[in-house]
This record gives structure tokens, C-alpha cells and sequence, in this order.
């Protein structure tokens, strides 16, 4: 058995505490910092909490797609109460990426509408647009409306 003794000044016990606090609030922010980054990059990813153009760019380079810096257009849109034929194949297209228009029936929307600058057949014209309700996406496709031109979910084509 050993023991060990040591005279300390009240003042070195003092800077000794406030050291170990100083240390202890610096490990604290870290933790907080890290946790708010990644809360920051997942509500991006869920596609919840999306409020600036900057959230709605992040989201769309989540599935890999470059766009341009501002929207080409912005549109107000109402979702129908009653879905005719013609909307049956966008909501298939909306449901197999996870999206159920049916929940926002009669509610007002936002389409953000962004030029796509890297689409792999190196395609012009291709516009990526998200559907917001509330700042949280609830739909999104990416098309060309060239003659002949096509639409489908947000996941990169391969």
C-alpha cells in the first residue's frame, strides 16, 4: 500500500477546479455542436425542416443532383380534394419514392422548381421540383419537358 501526500494552496486548488470546469464546457459545446450538425444534415435528408433555398439545394444534392443557385420558378399550388385519372400516375410516381399526396388533400403547397446542371445522359432542360408543405417535402420528380422528354422520382438515374 502507498500513500501519497501534497501540500496545495488554496490557489492551486482553485486554478485546479477551474481547469477541470473550463475543460469539462469545452468537451460539452463540442458534443452540442456535433449533435446539432447532424440533426441539421438529417432533418436535409428527411426532408423536414426545409426553410431556405439553401435547405431545399442540400436536399436535392442528398440524391446526388446539382442545381442551379435559385429556383426558376416558385409556384403556389392547391392539392385537389378529389384525384381524377390524371393524376393517378404522379401519385404512383410520388408513392414509390415514400410520398402520400393523399394526406394533403385541399392544401395549399409550394413547387420549387430548379434547373439541373449534372443529369448523367448530360441532358438540357432537366428541372428538379420539390413539393413543400410546411417546410417538410412531400413530393418532388425530375423531368424534361422536351419533345419527348420524361419524369421520375428524385433518385438519380443509373
Amino acid at each position: 500500500m502507498f500513500i501519497w501526500t501534497t501540500r496545495l494552496s488554496r490557489g492551486r486548488i482553485v486554478a485546479g477546479v477551474a481547469a477541470a470546469v473550463l475543460i469539462c464546457g469545452c468537451v460539452l459545446t463540442g458534443v452540442a455542436a456535433l449533435q446539432t450538425q447532424d440533426a441539421e444534415a438529417s432533418a436535409t435528408v428527411s426532408g423536414k425542416g426545409i426553410k431556405t433555398n439553401e435547405d431545399r439545394i442540400a436536399y436535392l444534392a442528398s440524391y446526388g443532383w446539382e442545381v442551379s443557385p435559385e429556383p426558376i420558378s416558385v409556384e403556389e399550388l392547391q392539392i385537389p380534394e378529389e384525384f381524377d385519372d390524371t393524376y393517378t400516375q404522379y401519385l404512383e410516381l410520388q408513392a414509390q419514392q415514400g410520398f402520400d399526396l393523399t394526406k394533403y388533400r385541399g392544401k395549399r403547397v409550394k413547387r420549387y422548381t430548379y434547373a439541373v446542371t449534372n443529369y448523367p445522359t448530360g441532358e438540357s432542360g432537366v428541372q428538379a421540383g420539390l413539393l413543400l408543405y410546411r417546410n417538410t417535402v412531400i413530393g418532388g420528380d425530375v423531368l424534361s419537358n422536351a419533345l419527348g422528354g420524361f419524369i421520375h422520382g428524385l433518385t438519380m438515374p443509373t
